[in-house]
């Protein structure tokens, strides 16, 4: 059930530069939600900014008898800007969960996860929840530099976690791809969220392999209502015209690319 609440603000912190983590208190934006899913969020009342963003959920806790959860982003605009200003107690207008999140398959025990950027806050959650089902997980993560890596200590200790960076300051020098293809032959099933550079990058590993496992996304688009009315989030697959908010975000790889 989809719900349109006023969310607490419960505490926020710079994990690493320009990249945040904020708790909200809001039981109803968590019943049924899933890694994957997502809420739109409104920062301030109003119509401005007109329009909410879309944001992944990243991590959900048991606090004080109640369900939170977390989001993570970078400020890069206006609405991330004032969601990392908010202090505890303020409130910020959500509507969720929305969209289908992943789907692990059933007997797939060795997981692989890729993420790039604020891409590694579903897999966050997806990690979250699949360790503590016995699943054996590696994560690999690709940023530009040290700066922009994702902290190892805010991972479950049961996490493999290969990170690559593209001037070679932190793990591998190069790109998360490069990862992704040493990892790939390992896993059961691979579950992905990034930009779209690197979407194309690993369907161009999979078919080069001949593999043809199946790798899950989700899918990183600008969404101005998340509902399914606007159709401004059109993807287009194999399959035809689908909408990421309402059909997505998960998609599979290469029907996409």
């Amino acid at each position: 059930m989809i719900h349109h609440i006023d969310a607490t603000v419960v505490e926020s912190d710079e994990i690493y530069p320009g990249t945040f983590v904020t708790w909200y208190q809001g039981p109803e934006l968590t019943h049924g939600a899933t890694p994957g899913q997502f809420a739109m969020v409104q920062p301030r009342p109003g119509f401005d900014p007109m329009l909410p963003r879309a944001f992944s959920y990243y991590r959900f806790r048991e606090r004080d008898g109640e369900r939170q959860f977390a989001l993570l982003y970078q400020i890069v605009g206006e609405v991330t800007g004032l969601m990392a200003a908010q202090q505890p107690g303020e409130i910020t207008r959500m509507t969720g969960p929305l969209g289908h999140g992943f789907s692990v398959n059933a007997g797939a025990g060795n997981l692989l996860l890729v993420g790039g950027g604020v891409g590694i806050a579903p897999l966050v959650a997806l990690a979250d929840e699949q360790i503590e089902k016995g699943h054996s997980l590696v994560l690999c993560f690709g940023a530009r530099r040290a700066d922009g890596v994702f902290p190892a200590e805010l991972l479950p200790s049961e996490v493999e976690y290969a990170v690559a960076t593209e001037d070679g300051a932190v793990g591998r020098e190069g790109l998360v791809t490069d990862l992704f293809a040493d990892y790939l032959p390992w896993a059961d099933q691979t579950l992905s969220c990034g930009p779209t550079p690197m979407f194309r990058s690993m369907a161009e590993v999979v078919r080069r392999d001949g593999m043809r496992r199946a790798v899950q996304i989700l899918m990183e688009t600008e969404m101005a209502c998340g509902l399914g009315i606007c159709y401004g989030c059109a993807v287009f697959s194999k399959k035809g015209v689908r909408l990421c908010c309402k059909d997505g975000p998960r998609f599979d790889l290469l029907d996409v690319y």
